[in-house]
């Protein structure tokens, strides 16, 4: 049987995919983590499937759910929020089944940076201001960030910046935005919670951020996005479509 990594999109049930959905519907055991996993979204698994909370459990016993479901010919749904590549302890899972000989398959979900820029009604990429959009987070007592991967080092390019995991470190993380490749100036966003009911948006400026986010009660659960796409006006229009481009036929 079949471990099947599912990304349960960023929160609002009818964001996840048709596959997602599918499979959702027919595993007759599912493991989620339930601070952020909205109920609607886990009614779709089947009435009589065991369903599994993994917000108490360890890793250890997490891959121990996972095999018995295997050795009992059982499918599984292991609900992710967001996409499964980003942030989501696949890699350690996917290894530990890798060494017990369980198969299973990743189904990639809507990512919290695509809900955040949606909710925001902007595009990362914007003709001559940016085409790079650098997705991180900063150091925890828990995960610490790689040689070369410290917040200076990424805002260098002055590109668009999307920061997850890390509202909680803004009073920090804002100086050393400003001593990289951002201005004071610069434009930002916050978007908590992105497609859940209690979603909250902030636009502002870097210098603006953190009282904002203090004042709206933004701690964790949400995106942070840096860089002059977020405020780009009379910017050039994409050759993709420009009535220059030779086109040529599609057969």
């Amino acid at each position: 049987m079949t471990v099947y990594f599912i990304g349960a999109g960023p929160g609002a049930a009818d964001l996840i995919t048709v596959r997602g959905q599918r499979l959702l519907g027919r595993c007759p055991v599912c493991l989620y983590a339930g601070s952020i996993m909205p109920d609607d979204l886990l009614a779709l698994c089947p009435p009589d499937a065991r369903v599994v909370d993994t917000g108490p459990l360890t890793l250890d016993q997490i891959v121990d759910e996972l095999t018995e479901a295997h050795a009992a010919g059982l499918d599984v749904a292991r609900l992710h929020s967001g996409d499964p590549s980003l942030y989501s302890a696949l890699a350690e899972q996917c290894r530990r089944l890798d060494e017990r000989g369980v198969d299973w398959e990743v189904v990639p979900g809507v990512p919290a940076f695509a809900a955040a820029a949606a909710a925001l009604g902007r595009e990362l990429t914007v003709p001559g201001v940016a085409q790079t959009v650098t997705l991180s987070r900063v150091s925890t007592l828990s995960t610490a960030m790689p040689d070369g991967e410290d917040l200076r080092t990424l805002s260098a390019p002055g590109a668009t910046l999307v920061l997850h995991l890390a509202a909680a470190q803004i009073d920090a993380i804002v100086p050393e935005l400003v001593a990289g490749g951002y201005r004071a100036e610069t434009p930002c966003a916050v978007v908590a919670f992105a497609s859940w009911p209690q979603e909250t948006v902030i636009r502002c400026t870097l210098a603006d951020v953190a009282e904002r986010m203090k004042a709206e009660g933004v701690t964790r659960t949400a995106v942070i996005v840096v860089g002059d796409v977020l405020a780009a006006e009379g910017f050039t229009d994409s050759y993709l479509y420009s009535t220059g481009r030779r086109r040529g036929s599609r057969h």
